[in-house]
């Protein structure tokens, strides 16, 4: 019997999984492997999903396949098989862009920017990422004040401006928002990341035009970089992009930057750019309080179509108090859940699907932490805290690094008095441990059980 009476529901349960995806992954791992995924078919009890190309098909096969094959079964309700294929070139060009599509097949669009003989005049900005649609709040409210003003005076006020803070809180929604504001006022804008910056760079001097390469980064009006911490370590890309920086400020025209961290904080990036993203405004955005959780789920359920009652939209901002991704990711899951049994979206349903999610968000004790990390990886709980440095400690020291950050969230200045280590040393840790989690089978099973063990100890 087809469990799965219907494309419609295949697609339904293919984006509850994404959802739930969402919320299990590192950012980086999901944008990189399934953000830009899509449900070709269903055929026969098999999930054919489409990739871009063949590397991420051979990644998601050789690397994810399990965890996908595994929460697919559990928003489906039953054994389905798995199968990742190649898009062709028709579908690419129409495949989901947003990292939390929901029901809507939303693309980021091209815009036209202001003439020039020295850009190509078009860039990809997210059509949902305006200052109308961004939820102000005491965690990001100079941030938005800050991106507004160099939107208004661009290249006099804030020159440059950097905005810092964690994953999903909203700095590539405001970096987009400039975008589309100045773009209105007939500014020239140029919006890249900067690993699109250094694979353009790369391909410059591999075809030998980098003459083309300088002339089309020199000349906007603004120039929006996302991420810009991954230029740190790539020596020839923060040599361009230093003198790139230079042209531009000497010019009056305006910089605008996004990172996870403050720019002091970027050790492995040089200090003569450190020092220039410094000489501008650097601000943060903090993680929503509760109140502007719950603003956020109500604007984003409004925006597809969606009126959630209150107890509802409280529900999901009083569980996920990570960030605004997490939140999408929630909700993306209740309302798919609602759609694939044509049910109301109600308290006691979205209940019932958020406690298949994640554990709830609980305080931590730190001490606990420290004791089951120690407990769990076999080492001396005084050595971990202490000044061991055997490769089995100070990899247990990374990992209860990470933890602490990620869900205890303690600051770095915390973590590192409890540890006893400089807030440079505390950010290398929990660095090296995000790579292993995207590369390393055991780190990250360690880490999950560490997680699991932790929320079950907090309840």
């Amino acid at each position: 019997m087809n469990h799965l009476a219907g494309t419609p529901r295949a697609e339904a349960i293919w984006r509850a999984t994404l959802g739930e995806l969402q919320l299990r992954m590192p950012r980086a791992t999901y944008d990189t492997w399934l953000k830009n995924s899509t449900l070709l078919a269903y055929e026969d009890g098999c999930f054919i999903i489409g990739v871009p190309n063949a590397y991420a098909k051979d990644w998601l096969e050789q690397r994810l396949h399990g965890l996908v094959k595994r929460v697919l079964e559990s928003v489906a309700g039953h054994a389905v098989e798995l199968r990742f294929t190649v898009r062709p070139p028709a579908e690419r060009r129409t495949s989901m862009t947003d990292a939390v599509p929901l029901l809507l097949k939303e693309t980021a669009f091209p815009v036209e920017t202001k003439p020039s003989s020295s850009s190509n005049g078009r860039h990809l900005l997210n059509p949902r990422y305006t200052f109308e649609a961004f939820i102000v709040g005491d965690n990001n409210r100079l941030a938005h004040a800050a991106a507004l003003s160099v939107t208004d005076y661009p290249g006099q006020k804030f020159n440059p401006l950097l905005i810092y803070g964690g994953t999903g809180l909203g700095k590539t929604h405001l970096l987009h928002a400039i975008g589309h504001r100045s773009l209105s006022r007939g500014i020239r804008v140029l919006y890249v990341t900067s690993e699109e910056f250094t694979i353009e760079l790369i391909n410059a001097i591999r075809t030998q035009t980098t003459e083309a390469f300088r002339n089309k980064y020199r000349t906007s009006d603004i120039l929006l970089i996302d991420d810009i911490q991954f230029i740190a370590g790539k020596e020839s890309t923060q040599e361009e992009f230093f003198h790139t920086f230079n042209t531009l400020h000497a010019a009056n025209r305006q910089i605008v930057l996004t990172s996870d961290r403050h720019p002091l904080a970027m050790t492995t990036l040089e200090e003569r750019l450190r020092s220039r993203f410094g000489g501008g405004l650097c601000v943060d955005i903090k993680p929503p309080d509760l109140e502007v959780r719950a603003a956020i789920v109500k604007a984003k359920a409004a925006a597809i179509g969606f009126h959630l009652p209150d107890d509802v939209v409280m529900l999901i901002a009083q569980r996920v108090r990570t960030n605004i991704r997490d939140l999408e990711g929630a909700l993306n899951r209740v309302v798919a859940e609602a759609q694939m049994y044509n049910s109301p979206i109600t308290l006691q349903q979205a209940q019932a699907v958020l406690e298949t999610l994640a554990p709830p968000q609980v305080a931590l004790s730190p001490e606990e932490t420290v004791k089951l990390v120690a407990r769990h990886l076999g080492v001396d709980e005084d050595e971990l805290l202490g000044r061991g440095r055997s490769k089995e400690v100070a990899m247990a020291r990374q990992i209860l690094m990470y933890l602490l950050r990620h869900v205890c969230d303690l600051s770095l200045p915390q973590i590192g008095e409890l540890l006893g280590r400089d807030h440079t040393t505390v950010i290398y840790g929990i660095e090296k441990v995000e790579r292993l989690i995207e590369t390393d089978d055991h780190v990250r099973r360690s880490i999950m059980r560490l997680r699991e063990e932790l929320f079950a100890t907090a309840r």
